[in-house]
C-alpha cells in the first residue's frame, strides 16, 4: 500500500533562490493568494505587488494562500515602472513571462551565470503593461497546444518557476 505522506514527512529540502516576483496589477483574490504559495513552493525571496494593493483580510486570498501571506516576503510598489528600473540598477535580469513577437518558450530558460532574476507577471486581462514589458531583457511564454493562447497567470507563474528553479538546480551542479 503507498501512503500519502504530510509535509512533516517529505523529505524536500528547504531553499531559497534568488529570485523576485513582480506582480504588474494583478487584482484576482485567487490568483494573488495562489502567488503566495507558489512563492513558498519555490522558494522565492519575495513578491512585489505593483499596481493594485492586495486585500490581504480578503478571505478567499487567505483561503487559497493556505497560511503562506503570514510567511512568504512580500511588499507593496505603487508603481510598477519605477520598481522594474530600481531592480534593473540592483542587477536583476528582468524575465517577462508574456507571449511577445520575440518571446520563446520558458522549457529554454537557462542560466549563464549566477544571475537574480526578477519575474514580472501581468494583469489577468491586460498581462504586462506596455512600459514595464518595454523594460524587460528576456521574454519567454508557455507553449500551448489547444485553441487557447492564454491561461490563468497563477498557473503560467507556476509553471515559469518550476522551469527557472530548475535552470539554477542545474547551473548549481556545474
Amino acid at each position: 500500500m503507498i501512503d500519502q505522506l504530510t509535509h512533516n514527512e517529505s523529505n524536500f529540502q528547504k531553499k531559497e533562490f534568488p529570485i523576485l516576483l513582480l506582480l504588474d496589477n494583478i487584482i484576482g483574490e485567487a490568483n494573488l493568494g495562489s502567488m503566495l504559495r507558489l512563492a513558498d513552493a519555490f522558494g522565492i525571496q519575495k513578491i512585489i505587488f505593483c499596481g493594485s494593493e492586495p486585500n490581504l483580510k480578503s478571505n478567499r486570498l487567505k483561503r487559497t494562500a493556505r497560511n503562506t501571506h503570514n510567511t512568504v516576503n512580500f511588499e507593496f510598489e505603487e508603481d510598477s515602472v519605477e520598481c522594474v528600473n530600481k531592480l534593473k540598477n540592483q542587477g536583476y535580469r528582468t524575465v517577462a513571462i508574456e507571449i511577445t513577437s520575440t518571446s520563446q518558450s520558458i522549457e529554454n530558460f537557462v542560466l549563464e551565470n549566477e544571475n537574480k532574476i526578477l519575474l514580472v507577471a501581468g494583469n489577468e486581462r491586460h498581462g504586462i503593461s506596455e512600459e514595464v514589458l518595454g523594460l524587460c531583457e528576456d521574454y519567454y511564454h508557455i507553449e500551448m497546444f489547444g485553441e487557447n493562447s492564454s491561461m490563468n497567470v497563477a498557473q503560467s507563474v507556476g509553471i515559469a518557476l518550476y522551469e527557472i528553479t530548475k535552470a539554477f538546480n542545474k547551473f548549481d551542479k556545474k
